[in-house]
């Protein structure tokens, strides 16, 4: 498949990227991560490896896309849950260590 990383164009197999990324050893997450065999890289690790360029040259985004369409499963950077603020008397209580009764 031709698509584009960088502006360069790139003609990736989904065999291609199995074979390039059989040896490296994944990275931390930290946002947008890619599944390749049994391992979970992220997004901008893969980018590095099959196109040999900078990170800071292309986005994790058009690794993922580019990903996406060879069939790879592709993560998005996980949204956290809103948190309720305390009241002010919740917020007492927890200081003191009792708990409020409703």
């Amino acid at each position: 498949m031709r698509c584009v990383i960088a502006r360069f164009p790139f003609d990736l197999t989904k065999s291609g990227v199995l074979e390039s990324m059989r040896a490296v050893k994944p990275e931390p997450i930290t946002g947008e991560s890619v599944t390749i065999g049994r391992r979970q890289y992220p997004a901008k690790q893969v980018g590095e490896v099959i196109t040999r360029q900078d990170r800071r040259d292309f986005t994790s985004g058009e690794v993922v896309r580019a990903m996406a369409h060879l069939g790879f499963t592709c993560h998005t950077v996980p949204v956290a849950a809103p948190v309720r603020a305390l009241s002010p008397l919740e917020r007492a209580s927890a200081v003191l260590g009792t708990p409020v009764s409703s």
